[in-house]
């Protein structure tokens, strides 16, 4: 498969290390010699120097032979323009990243459809979009749904008190008796195991289980956690990101949204219907107290500086709040949730990557998610009646050890597969994989 992605930029940079281990054929266009050779260092890609608009750029990478083209620049006319072009030229697919959400309105979208963009991918939607599922499970690090909540994947630490605590996921089993859910993997400072019967639990894990709607709450009780019934919401940073997730969030919380520039509160203050918008500087302690920082049930913390926003829901934890959501620009804090007590870190553009990611995939993928900080991916595969995930029982497919059937729905019902299960044509597979493991089993679903 050949892919053109214009833009070397983090989110760039992030998708196009994510394709180089899928043997892909990758060209990156960017006008930044000094970032396509620190691209070039780091993993295999075709580096084109230019301006992605040139058409003898474009023809340089021959776009005329690219299966999909992914415009990712921060210019949202670049990526839009880039993209149509591509099209033009004979690209098979084309997606652009966009900063404006209100061109995902359904005209909109319909509109640059008709001028051959098939997707347009906005990092601040889907950035806010994420912050919205994780307080309505607060007790949560992750939560990803499939097929509209019919199974669930989600992150939990493991409290002092719990059960599994210090026991083997074969000594804990007999209290799942009706296998309506099941762990999958776990999350350990920083390294991601893959759960077998041998593993050992231990306190403050996070351990990533898959279970249909109706055993969540026995999980969690399990976990010895509870999720905080959450109704004030702070939110610090007034940025798009801000902006965007007040406005999801105004319609089932109290919000209250602090800003330091002036001129950016009017425009808030204006926009917002509900959400009470603070002209505050939120590094200032003190002014976030004044604000009713100890009175708050959730702190999100999403200006543009990585440290601020850390060192701001720390402040957050140490007046009790509850749920902490800290946006980072940088890609290698996402780790140190776990170890520095914040409860989720999030990266916009590793959010969006991984959303473009799903167009590569092979085999029929109807959804994908991936967790903050875990180096693995959720994909939902619709099993089609010649591939070879029908042919045996779960047991008996030699499915890499660092992969998982986590999940199958059938007939619009989420449930949980064991070893003597089979696979049928029609079926959705929620597969668990680390990501080095992705490229054996999509053999599995081809």
């Amino acid at each position: 498969m050949k892919i053109i992605i214009t833009g070397g930029g983090a989110v760039g940079y992030h998708l196009a290390k994510m394709l180089s281990s899928e043997l892909q054929d990758i060209y990156l266009i960017d006008e930044n010699q000094e970032r396509l050779d620190y691209i070039q260092s780091h993993i295999d890609v075709f580096a084109i120097h230019g301006d992605a608009k040139s058409i003898s750029i474009l023809k340089e990478a021959k776009i005329e032979q690219c299966d999909l083209l992914i415009a990712v620049t921060s210019s949202e006319e670049t990526n839009l323009l880039v993209s149509i072009l591509a099209k033009q030229f004979g690209a098979k697919r084309a997606i652009a990243r966009i900063n404006n959400m209100e061109l995902l309105e359904d005209d909109n979208l319909t509109l640059f459809r008709e001028l051959g963009i098939d997707n347009l991918i906005s990092p601040v939607k889907l950035a806010a979009e994420e912050i919205q599922r994780l307080l309505k499970r607060s007790a949560f690090t992750d939560d990803c749904e499939f097929e509209g909540g019919k199974l669930r994947v989600f992150g939990i630490p493991v409290g002092s008190l719990s059960p599994l605590k210090n026991k083997t996921i074969m000594q804990s089993a007999h209290l799942n008796k009706n296998l309506t859910f099941k762990p999958i993997a776990l999350h350990r400072k920083e390294e991601t195991i893959i759960v077998d019967k041998n593993t050992l639990i231990l306190e403050s894990d996070i351990i990533y289980f898959i279970s249909d709607p109706y055993s969540i709450e026995r999980v969690m009780e399990l976990c010895d956690q509870k999720c905080v019934d959450i109704k004030d919401v702070m939110i610090l940073g007034g940025s798009s990101i801000g902006e965007a997730t007040a406005e999801l969030l105004e319609k089932d919380y109290r919000v209250i949204l602090v800003e330091k520039n002036k001129t950016r509160c009017e425009h808030l203050a204006g926009k917002l219907k509900k959400t009470l918008v603070i002209n505050a500087d939120g590094r200032d302690v003190q002014a976030l107290d004044e604000e009713g920082l100890g009175d708050m049930d959730a702190f999100i913390a999403v200006t543009a500086d990585s440290e601020s926003n850390i060192m701001s829901s720390l402040v957050a934890k140490n007046h009790n709040v509850k749920k902490t959501i800290a946006r980072v620009e940088n890609i290698d804090y996402i780790h140190l949730s776990q170890n520095i007590g914040i409860d989720t870190l999030i990266n916009k553009k590793i959010i969006a990557a991984t959303n473009m990611f799903k167009y590569v995939r092979k085999g029929e993928i109807s959804a994908i998610a991936t967790l903050h900080g875990v180096d693995a991916e959720i994909i939902e595969f619709i099993v089609k009646s010649d591939s070879k995930v029908t042919q045996k029982p779960i047991r008996n497919l030699k499915f890499p050890k660092s992969a998982n059937i986590a999940g199958v729905i059938r007939d619009d019902v989420g449930f949980i597969p064991f070893g003597d299960f089979q696979l049928q044509a029609g079926d959705k597979a929620v597969v668990f994989s680390l990501t080095e493991s992705i490229n054996k089993i999509e053999k599995y679903f081809s």
